[in-house]
């Protein structure tokens, strides 16, 4: 069996087109993510990208190299097909999740080379396409027309709506969206902005308004009033921040307080994302897929989960559009709809890579 030989993190920095704003106060401007590259004693190579987020999960580009600093002591030599020795390293260290799930995919990917196959060989399709969002931010209404436009064009059917700063303006701005483009779908996402006292309202508004979803309204220690609001059924609620792990779904599946669970890959790995899946499955929940604002690479990866079972709503693997450039040919959607035989034919470009690559090999 191959063991873990190497793994090497490398820094990147994707421009992006415009700012993504989200929640109170919080942006991102650029990509400036790591390249996580594991390889095996038989030489078998497997990638992952990995996003800081230090408003979100706390990771910054030096805790998750320190993280890995500290990590592969205890991975290296261990036989890549032992899962439960793997998954028990990871386990025993809290938090730092895009680092643990970059980790996962990575190896996910190695022992997929071992085996002779690619990753879109080992995950089989239980659907033949997918419906693809795009998350489009909190921004002025030029500006917001003129993404959507772009996106539109792109193939782009169903936008996610970053709202919680202004309930009048994120009204206008949805209204502006259902005018120019009346065939497109509307969700909302809240990045936990409102307070209790004020949620059935503007999910009310919001209902009203045409959109099929709202987004972590609620603060995630408002457990209880999580629990109220899904049952007065107003607006479906999706479940992101409030699932970040198994042990997280677990609580909220318990005390049911969504709807539809939002997995992110790039925090959870392959691993854990199939066992949310699985869990959310039994309790008879949907499922969509977020790309974490990642690169076309990043997008590649995560949507391979989104074609398990039990994923049936719109998944966020657009956000590529709003990169300048990128190392991986992500395929074209088609009417708002990704392909299964289009998204295998993607491919890992290293000579690309290496135009975003702030260090050197």
């Amino acid at each position: 069996m191959p063991s873990i030989k190497r793994i090497t993190p490398r820094s990147f920095r994707l421009p992006l087109k415009g700012k993504l704003r989200w929640g109170k106060a919080s942006e991102l401007a650029a990509l400036e993510h790591l390249l996580l590259e594991v390889e095996l004693s038989d030489g078998s190579i497997g990638r992952a990208e990995i996003p800081p987020r230090p408003t979100i999960y706390g990771e910054t580009a030096g805790t998750i190299l320190a993280a890995l600093e500290y990590l592969a002591p205890q991975l290296l030599g261990l036989e890549v097909e032992d899962t439960e020795a793997v998954q028990n390293v990871l386990h025993h260290f809290p938090n730092n999740p895009t680092t643990k799930g970059g980790l996962d995919i990575a190896l996910w990917e190695a022992w997929a080379r071992s085996e002779g196959q690619e990753l879109w060989q080992v995950l089989e399709p239980q659907q033949e396409r997918i419906r693809v969002s795009y998350i489009l931010g909190i921004a002025d209404e030029a500006e917001m027309r003129a993404e959507a436009r772009a996106v539109y064009a792109a193939g782009v059917r169903v936008l996610k709506v970053k709202v919680g700063r202004d309930l009048n303006d994120d009204l206008a701005r949805i209204a502006a969206l259902t005018e120019q483009l009346p065939d497109v779908e509307l969700y909302a996402d809240a990045n936990q902005t409102l307070s209790p006292q004020e949620a059935e309202t503007y999910l009310r508004l919001w209902a009203e308004a045409g959109l099929l979803f709202v987004e972590e309204p609620l603060p995630i220690s408002e457990v209880l009033a999580r629990k109220r609001l899904r049952g007065a059924a107003i607006l479906p609620i999706i479940a992101d921040d409030s699932a970040f792990t198994l042990s997280d779904l677990w609580r909220e599946a318990q005390l049911d307080t969504y709807d539809v669970l939002n997995l992110k890959p790039a925090r959870t790995g392959y691993t854990q994302t199939l066992e949310m899946l699985a869990l959310n499955r039994a309790e008879g929940k949907k499922a969509m897929v977020g790309s974490q604002a990642l690169s076309s690479f990043g997008a590649y990866q995560s949507a391979l989960m989104a074609f398990q079972e039990g994923v049936s709503e719109p998944s966020e693997l657009a956000f590529h559009l709003k990169a300048e450039g990128g190392f991986c040919e992500f395929p074209a959607l088609r009417e708002g709809w990704l392909y299964w035989e289009d998204l295998a034919q993607c491919r890992f470009d290293l000579e690309a890579f290496e135009q975003y690559a702030q260090t050197r090999r």
